[in-house]
């Protein structure tokens, strides 16, 4: 069984924070100047080195400017539609 980190919603969860980055029109170094971390700090949980805690999210959650239960929302909405689509392709087989 993989990591957490490195589970298929650890990803798509990943993959939601750097779309709202890039929504929101922030740089990596932006955010972490705003944050009070180097640089590295974003890198490293955008591309799965690192494991992000919750209240790092609700920190970031505030700097990008998004409401966290419509992110959670969103979340749940791809966990669910990646769900659909596994079953699907499974029962293909």
């Amino acid at each position: 069984m993989p990591s957490s980190l490195h589970s298929y919603y650890y990803q798509i969860f990943r993959s939601l924070l750097v779309s709202a980055r890039e929504k929101s029109g922030l740089t990596q170094v932006q955010i972490a100047e705003r944050l009070g971390k180097p640089q590295s700090f974003i890198s490293k949980y955008e591309r799965g080195e690192r494991r992000l805690d919750f209240p790092e999210f609700i920190e970031l959650a505030n700097v990008l400017g998004i409401d966290v239960i419509d992110f959670v929302g969103c979340y749940q909405s791809a966990i669910t539609q990646a769900t659909m689509q596994k079953t699907r392709s499974t029962r293909k087989l």
